[in-house]
């Protein structure tokens, strides 16, 4: 292996220079997302800036049998970036270009490593936007497509899924792969686009992306609702999907995360109760229809506080804070650590769900403040993680339990996180053998050598 990897830094230095390297703290950096799965260290890291470089690296390691892991920004929660088996790490973080933007189609194409906040400002002023905000600010384009983002907006606008035209890709022996294109249907070939999103790196690395856009909104509001219980704000979810009403986000937060997140972001005149987050989206007239038929319902459900969020600052100070949840949980205990779980059942079955989630909490003994886009179905703990020998057992534990109880319900162990190392092992009784050994057919018949992001997404054979 040693003399496999001095010869491709040997050849790669050629056309990269000293954007390849075995540095032991770019190392480090590139061992870990955000998750609490176990780190691996990379033998070595490469900076390309374009499609053609990552295709002659992946070329040399395929020659070589070299493990490839593709990383974005590392805000992965289940090690999807960990070198597991060593190998190198290609960061794509210098590929980010906006390549092209087409109002007129609303659509555009960029490098994998555009954030969506930079893809955003840079089409504000031709009144145009990317929905799909999964919480983490810096995490890249390229890494919301290979873990199948989605994100508080994903109840009106969909996931990355519904949002991505078409891609390139670099397979495993460094061929490049055009997949789509610029339409909004065809009915021509397999669906390569669907099959490489949601891959995590295991079947090509994606390199550029074509992008599907939405105009920005005419009028949008929010607004707060509190309930005394959690019963009846879940309820209200329900109601409002069965009603039809097109709200852009429902965001909710039980009681210990309302308490967590009033401490950190400074929410005056909100309590520590089952609290919903609601946006709207659309015109004038439509935002304040869908928002009276809101507040109607809630209150038939027992709301005792809903209030408005109409100026910009007043809507952007609410959902930084559902985007500091993680953070806010973790100032409720420090010297903790935290483990993130994510569920997703059918939207009938949610009160069954996050109740039962509720009483195995406590039953636990863990403090695990719930959070969740509970407008699809889907909810997380952050699960604290105690500095004690049997802490993250502990915390694993109560995490097997609350996807074995999604699994009951219908559900799924992973709504947005996507599997990587840390979800493996729900895929058997979530898919079944047959469909894994459809999915082990795909990964041998694009990466027969194993080569790419090895030990995630799919089960070891035979388990």
């Amino acid at each position: 292996m040693q003399a496999a990897l001095d010869s491709l830094i040997t050849e790669a230095e050629r056309f990269l220079g000293s954007r390849i390297t075995t540095n032991g703290s770019i190392r480090e950096t590139h061992s870990h997302g955000e998750g609490s799965s176990p780190p691996g260290m990379p033998d070595g890291v490469a900076f390309p800036e374009t499609t053609e470089e990552v295709s002659r690296l992946v070329a040399l390691c395929h020659a070589r049998r070299i493990p490839v892991i593709a990383f974005g920004a590392g805000t992965s929660l289940e090690g999807h970036v960990n070198a597991v088996s060593g190998g190198l790490t290609i960061d794509l973080s210098r590929m980010n270009r906006i390549l092209a933007v087409n109002p007129e189609d609303m659509d555009c194409r960029i490098e994998a490593g555009v954030t969506r906040p930079q893809l955003n400002d840079h089409l504000r002023d031709q009144g145009l936007f990317m929905p799909i905000d999964p919480g983490a600010a810096d995490c890249t384009l390229g890494g919301m497509c290979a873990t199948r983002a989605s994100g508080t907006n994903a109840v009106r606008y969909g996931t990355i899924r519904e949002n991505v035209l078409g891609l390139t890709v670099v397979m495993a022996d460094g061929r490049i792969v055009q997949t789509g294109g610029r339409v909004r249907k065809s009915a021509t070939g397999y669906d390569l686009t669907r099959l490489f999103i949601g891959s995590e790196g295991t079947l090509g690395i994606i390199t550029e992306i074509q992008m599907r856009l939405h105009g920005i909104p005419e009028a949008i509001s929010a607004a707060t609702c509190q309930f005394d219980d959690m019963t009846a704000a879940v309820q209200t979810v329900i109601e409002v999907m069965q009603a039809g009403v097109p709200v852009a986000r429902i965001e909710l937060l039980d009681e210990v995360q309302a308490e967590a997140s009033i401490a950190y972001s400074k929410l005056e005149g909100l309590r520590p109760v089952p609290t919903l987050f609601f946006e709207f989206h659309g015109t004038p007239a439509g935002v304040q229809e869908q928002a009276t038929l809101t507040e109607t319902i809630a209150k038939e459900n027992g709301a005792v506080d809903f209030a408005w969020a109409v100026h910009p600052e007043d809507r952007a100070r609410l959902w930084k804070a559902r985007h500091d949840a993680y953070w806010a949980c973790r100032a409720m205990r420090p010297g903790f650590g935290a483990l993130i779980t994510d569920s997703i059942v059918p939207i009938s079955r949610l009160p069954e769900a996050i109740l039962g989630a509720k009483a195995d909490i406590a039953a636990s003994g863990l403090l695990a403040p719930m959070v969740g886009h509970v407008g699809d179905g889907n909810f997380h703990t952050v699960i604290l993680v105690p500095p004690e020998p049997d802490g993250f057992e502990r915390a694993w534990a109560l995490d097997k339990q609350l996807v074995a109880r999604a699994l009951d319900l219908g559900g799924s162990c992973s709504g947005e996180h996507g599997v990587g190392a840390g979800k493996r092992g729900f895929l058997l009784r979530e898919h079944g053998a047959e469909a894994l050994d459809v999915m082990q057919t795909i990964k041998a018949a694009l990466d027969p050598l194993g080569i790419l992001n090895p030990g995630k997404l799919l089960p070891a054979v035979g388990n």
